[in-house]
Parts: structure tokens; C-alpha cells; sequence
């Protein structure tokens, strides 16, 4: 059994976490999209005023921090409950098959569990097999019927217009 610690990140580890966001999106193909400061990621993750926009947690292994998991809350108007919608989940590829995707999974859904959430939602590429066979192993099933729509850049600002 290889030990790790699964543990809410800190603004400490904001480095690190971009770092793997970073790795992940240079897995995902798409290095130069991952832009964000460590001040983004502070404001967002542990602001001096408000809420938080989003939550981390890490997976921890052998003194370093090598996994993650940045999440925000959801809402369904179907069920009227709140969720949790998973932006990134991203293990070290060295560190892969120790459990640590499975426990940070894990630990999002006891969040919702103990808190009377319904839902832990996320979005995978089309070709990324190999995070869509971990997820299915998991029990989760594709949305097959649903197609995720994005609007930025340029068609953001046009619909923004005067």
C-alpha cells in the first residue's frame, strides 16, 4: 500500500496547484490556454473578502504535493439542490495507480453526501480513454443526450456588445 494524504489546499499551495494545471493542460493538448496567475488563483480559492469562487484539495504523496482537485458548487434547478461541478481532477502520471484519483474523488463525494448534495458533475475530452474508463470503473455514466457549450474570446464580447 502506498501512502498518501488527501488534505484541502492552502494558500500555500497555489504554486503547486498551478503547476498541475498546467501539466493537465499540456495532457489536454492545450498548453497555452493555461494563463492563470498564482494572484487569480489566491483570489479565487481564499479571498481576504467574500466566498471563495472555487475549492481545492490535493493529494499529497511522499512529501509533494502530485495530485488535485478544483471544484465550485453547482446547482440544479431540478432538484433544487446544490452540487458539485469538478473543473479539474489531475493526478502526476508518476503517481497514477496508487489510488489518489479514487480518494479525491472519494472525498468529493462524501462532500456531497454529508451535505444533502445530489450531484458531482464534471466534463471529459471525447478521446481522454483512459480518465473515461476511471470514471466509468467508478460507477459514473456519460451524458451522452447533453453537449457542453462554451462562449469566450471574441463571440463573448460580440454578444456582451453595446
Amino acid at each position: 500500500m502506498t501512502h498518501f494524504q488527501i488534505r484541502e489546499a492552502s494558500a500555500d499551495d497555489v504554486p503547486e496547484l498551478l503547476r498541475l494545471v498546467r501539466e493537465l493542460a499540456a495532457y489536454e493538448k492545450e498548453p497555452e490556454s493555461a494563463t492563470a496567475t498564482p494572484e487569480q488563483f489566491r483570489e479565487a480559492l481564499f479571498p481576504t473578502h467574500g466566498d471563495p469562487t472555487a475549492y481545492a484539495h490535493v493529494g499529497v504523496r511522499e512529501g509533494r504535493v502530485v495530485a488535485m482537485a478544483i471544484w465550485f458548487r453547482s446547482f440544479s434547478t431540478w432538484t433544487g439542490q446544490a452540487g458539485i461541478w469538478l473543473e479539474d481532477l489531475f493526478v502526476e502520471p508518476a503517481h497514477r495507480g496508487h489510488g489518489l484519483g479514487r480518494a479525491l474523488l472519494a472525498h468529493l463525494a462524501q462532500l456531497c453526501v454529508g451535505r444533502g448534495w445530489t450531484r458531482l458533475e464534471w466534463t471529459v475530452l471525447d478521446w481522454n480513454t483512459p480518465s473515461i474508463d476511471f470514471y466509468r470503473a467508478h460507477g459514473a455514466q456519460p451524458l451522452d443526450d447533453w453537449t457542453t457549450f462554451r462562449l469566450d474570446g471574441d463571440a463573448l464580447s460580440r454578444l456582451s456588445g453595446p
